[in-house]
């Protein structure tokens, strides 16, 4: 199986491919992964590849099957999710589904569901499903797109195989972005590198104007960090408490914690990966080895914590003193 648009993930690439070379590929497959991370670009390769007429690598991108997969309307490849204006899926959508899997295919050997932010369907809407994911029509494949695993009842995990979806290198998420957006690579890499890896975020925060203001905060984060008080950081953190912004957030501290990476690296090798020489110079100058590194890996840590869905005051009191206490102050 060939992948023309989802990029990185190789070790699910391999998965996909095998189970779909050996005929093995599951009648229900679970895309696990946060928003813009390409769980619903995976799902339309995994629909054209099984459409596609190729003799060769498939998805082919040329045949009428995968033109059409591509264009969105393959009528053996329905695309469902929550109604406009509506949070959720719901139960009377999902018999609709049940109701047309069981009518044959019309153009190809299967017929593809994918669910896009199936976490939006209620337990009812999951429970209606559960015994046409346990026993499909042998044509059947459902593909569900979700934020994380545990926002699907165990009985419908149970029936799927569950595929999680990660972020790109900056490498690979820069190319991407500068070879499909007018932005320089500098910024295309520095926006990879706020959003983890995800790209869909990355693009919609330079589109946004975005990545301009998370500049500016990063610097002024690292500026406040280095005065002699704690009033000036809890200052510029207060503009994330008005606002609530934990994407913001957690976007201000990946690109921290790379500027100290570079104040660590920057008088033995001058790489500065960040893009803020002057500031990984002043922190530089501030702070022994031993506090950069105290200060990496603290803010590693809070944006682990971040992660795990801490809420936003509990996440800038623990900035606020966890840099601090460990740049020594």
């Amino acid at each position: 199986m060939q992948f023309k648009k989802f990029l990185g993930n190789e070790k699910i690439k391999e998965q996909l491919s095998y189970l779909l070379s050996a005929g093995r590929l599951p009648h229900a497959i679970v895309l696990e992964g946060e928003e813009g991370i390409g769980k619903k670009t995976l799902a339309m390769e995994i629909a054209s590849a099984l459409v596609c007429r190729s003799g060769g690598e498939k998805p082919c991108g040329y045949c009428a099957q995968c033109s059409k997969a591509e264009k969105r309307y393959h009528p053996d490849i329905m695309l469902c999710g929550p109604e406009d204006g509506k949070k959720f899926i719901s139960v009377g959508a999902i018999r609709d589904i049940i109701n047309n899997a069981y009518i044959a295919p019309l153009e190809s050997d299967y017929k593809i569901y994918i669910i896009d932010k199936a976490h939006c369907m209620n337990e009812s809407a999951q429970n209606a499903i559960l015994k046409m994911l346990e026993e499909p029509p042998s044509y059947v494949v459902f593909i569900l797109t979700v934020e994380a695993r545990s926002m699907l009842l165990e009985t419908v995990l149970s029936r799927a195989v569950v595929l999680s979806v990660d972020g790109v290198s900056e490498k690979i998420g820069a190319d991407y972005i500068t070879a499909n957006c007018d932005v320089d690579y500098d910024t295309a890499k520095d926006a990879v590198t706020a959003f983890k890896g995800n790209i869909g975020k990355a693009m919609a925060s330079i589109a946004g104007g975005e990545m301009q203001k998370l500049f500016e905060l990063v610097n002024a984060v690292g500026t406040a960090l280095m005065a002699d008080n704690e009033y000036e950081l809890i200052k510029v953190l207060g503009t994330f408490g008005r606002d609530k912004n934990k994407i913001g957030l957690i976007s201000v501290l990946a690109m921290l914690k790379t500027v100290f990476r570079d104040a660590l690296v920057l008088n033995k090798t001058g790489e500065c990966v960040s893009g803020r020489k002057e500031l990984a110079r002043a922190l530089r100058n501030k702070y022994t080895d031993e506090k950069l590194f105290a200060l990496y890996n603290e803010t590693e840590s809070i944006i682990e914590m971040a992660d795990k869905n801490a809420n936003n005051a509990l996440l800038l009191t623990k900035i606020c003193s966890g840099l601090r206490k460990a740049s020594g102050r």
